[in-house]
């Protein structure tokens, strides 16, 4: 094999290229771990008939990021909607009220039934937040038929326009006898 040596380049050079190549390093890696530039790197591999294309194993990696990123979103869009859920609940729950004021500022509580307005206010408008955000994560996929409806709507426009070309073709047909 034929090497082409200037200043900067050494056999190590060669042996570590090779080397971190064959435990699957890429090319950017291989940069990193040697300390030698991107260009040297891929000249180097070029000389001794090594490839950096990792194309499939790429997309491979790629398509499972993408997968568990929507797992993730699809988790968290639960999460937020349990949110809005126990939000929701404690609007109807016992709810302890209190204050400090007076003179002497004190402190008071009272114990309510249920959340004051004001506090229903703030948790409907927090619960309705974590809904939003839920339903952008994940939102709902219930077409009701829609696909079937397009198809059957379609289906009959094909059959006028067939109809409607078969009633054009006749006329035309007719009318040509009755030709002088």
């Amino acid at each position: 094999m034929a090497r082409r040596y200037d200043i900067q380049t050494t056999d190590e050079d060669y042996d570590n290229v090779r080397r971190l190549h064959a435990q699957g390093l890429g090319r950017n890696e291989i940069m990193r771990a040697t300390g030698r530039s991107a260009n040297l790197v891929s000249r180097l591999a070029r000389e001794m008939g090594l490839s950096f294309v990792r194309g499939p194993e790429v997309a491979v990696a790629t398509e499972a990021r993408r997968q568990d990123l929507a797992a993730r979103r699809i988790a968290l869009a639960e999460q937020l909607q349990a949110d809005a859920e126990n939000l929701r609940a404690q609007m109807w729950q016992p709810t302890v009220v209190y204050a400090f004021g007076g003179p002497t500022n004190s402190y008071s509580e009272h114990v309510l039934d249920e959340a004051p307005a004001a506090d229903k206010k703030a948790l409907m408008a927090t619960a309705g937040m974590a809904l939003d955000r839920s339903l952008k994560l994940e939102p709902i996929r219930d077409d009701s038929g829609a696909d079937a409806a397009r198809s059957m709507v379609g289906q009959l426009m094909a059959g006028l326009a067939e109809v409607y070309r078969e009633q054009q073709e006749e006329a035309c047909s007719e009318g040509a006898g009755d030709a002088p």
